[in-house]
């Protein structure tokens, strides 16, 4: 088949690299230099539904995969649909549960999923005042699309009235945090759980942990992830078949009811709780870095998968998982997940014997590859445990130079507990 990937990070070239480890023919718009290796890389005028299709139809794409969730929320699928173009993801509509945290929690409480207690805040005098109302520390979240920075946990009052005057003037996440959610705290273990769904099937992918802080122990600021790891340890069957019909089922359920039904990649994102799992946010795509982790895992079948969803054979798809566990180790650039420096020339990553290097926030500058954005690579790799998975994903981190690099040393520590379990 000829595939069409729209995207430019880890994620994507990751999903470029599966579809072509299965023998596809694959395409990528605008891509990056490690996804040039694996796809035709193709830049467009303007990243835009009706730039896409032209081009969807230019390769004559028989299956489109959007990567990012920003050109779901713009309506990239339904432009593909009213064109006859076959494309996997959820239609604008069906997008907003993740385009808007307000929309997705008052959709959580209607139908019964469970949340944590939230008010939905449009001024910052409200906000303010309703701090009161809950205990600390208390989850602020921008209610727009602010790519994995838009949360913040304040621990106290002083931490939380500043957070809720940088949302709400922009200056943390722009726009995104025209509108804010109060929510409270629930204490537990976050695990991402991502289900490819065709409206009324949901197939599950294994569980995978994100990492979202930028230092070890959870420490310091929220980033997009700065590793995960894949691990059937992660949840007991009885857990994952709780999550299955309570959350992904249910919401399935409930999109359907509400007149958009949901086809695509359903992320929930979990904590799970002494009363049971809990729903943080759903996404709308596969997450970044899971995504690395999990594809790395998939021995095969995942593009015929993605494409039996379009066409509601999902229950029949066949999708091959390898044992054991994968890794993804994020190096990111000075100054992440603030403002970064680019331009740092990357060295090592030619001798990576035991891992893959998916590229995120690259360039190259004559035949140096630079950094060119946050989070630079994310280094997976594969094992028959996870110490073994994370030990080969550190042992090429190790190889890797550039000038200011970032990284955290304790990728997988909370998974390697449940092996002494």
């Amino acid at each position: 088949m000829n595939i069409l990937i729209v995207g430019s990070g880890g994620r994507e070239h990751a999903i470029a690299w599966r579809c072509a480890e299965e023998g596809h023919k694959v395409y990528c718009t605008p891509g990056n230099p490690g996804i040039a290796q694996v796809a035709e890389c193709i830049p467009l005028a303007a990243q835009t539904p009706f730039h896409f299709l032209e081009l969807a139809n230019l390769i004559d794409a028989d299956l489109t995969i959007v990567g990012p969730e920003a050109p779901l929320v713009d309506g990239i699928v339904d432009h593909f649909e009213l064109h006859g173009r076959r494309i996997f993801g959820p239609t604008s509509r069906a997008a907003q549960l993740e385009g808007s945290k307000a929309y997705s929690k008052n959709f959580m409480a209607r139908h019964g999923i469970p949340t944590a207690r939230f008010q939905v805040f449009d001024t910052l005098e409200e906000a303010q005042l309703a701090l009161a109302r809950f205990e600390y520390p208390v989850v602020l979240k921008a209610d727009g699309l602010a790519a994995g920075k838009g949360v913040v946990i304040a621990k106290n009052k002083k931490d939380a009235l500043d957070a809720l005057e940088a949302l709400f003037s922009g200056s943390l996440v722009g726009s995104a945090g025209s509108r804010v959610l109060i929510e409270d705290f629930w204490r537990g273990e976050e695990v991402s759980f991502i289900a490819i769904c065709d409206h009324e099937t949901a197939l599950p992918l294994a569980p995978t942990q994100d990492h979202k802080a930028i230092f070890e122990n959870d420490e310091g600021p929220n980033t997009g992830g700065m590793g995960a790891y894949c691990d059937d340890r992660i949840l007991t069957p009885e857990q994952k078949a709780y999550v299955m019909e309570h959350i992904i089922l249910k919401t399935l359920r409930g999109m359907a009811d509400e007149g958009a039904p949901f086809r695509g990649f359903l992320y929930a994102g979990l904590m799970m709780t002494s009363e049971g799992p809990q729903v943080l946010e759903y996404n709308v795509r596969l997450g970044d870095p899971e995504t690395q982790a999990l594809l790395y895992r998939i021995e095969s079948g995942f593009t015929e998968t993605v494409f039996a969803a379009t066409e509601g054979r999902l229950a029949s798809a066949k999708l091959k998982l390898k044992p054991g566990a994968t890794a993804c180790v994020v190096m990111a650039s000075y100054g992440y997940p603030g403002p970064v420096r680019n331009g740092d020339a990357i060295h090592g990553t030619e001798g990576t014997k035991n891992a893959t290097v998916f590229q995120a926030g690259t360039r190259l500058q004559g035949e140096t590859l630079q950094t060119a954005g946050g989070r630079v690579l994310g280094v997976t790799a594969s094992g028959n445990n996870l110490r073994t998975a994370l030990n080969n994903a550190y042992d090429a981190v190790n190889l890797i130079q550039f000038d200011g690099m970032q990284f955290r040393r304790d990728i997988g520590q909370k998974g390697l507990k449940r092996y002494t379990e």
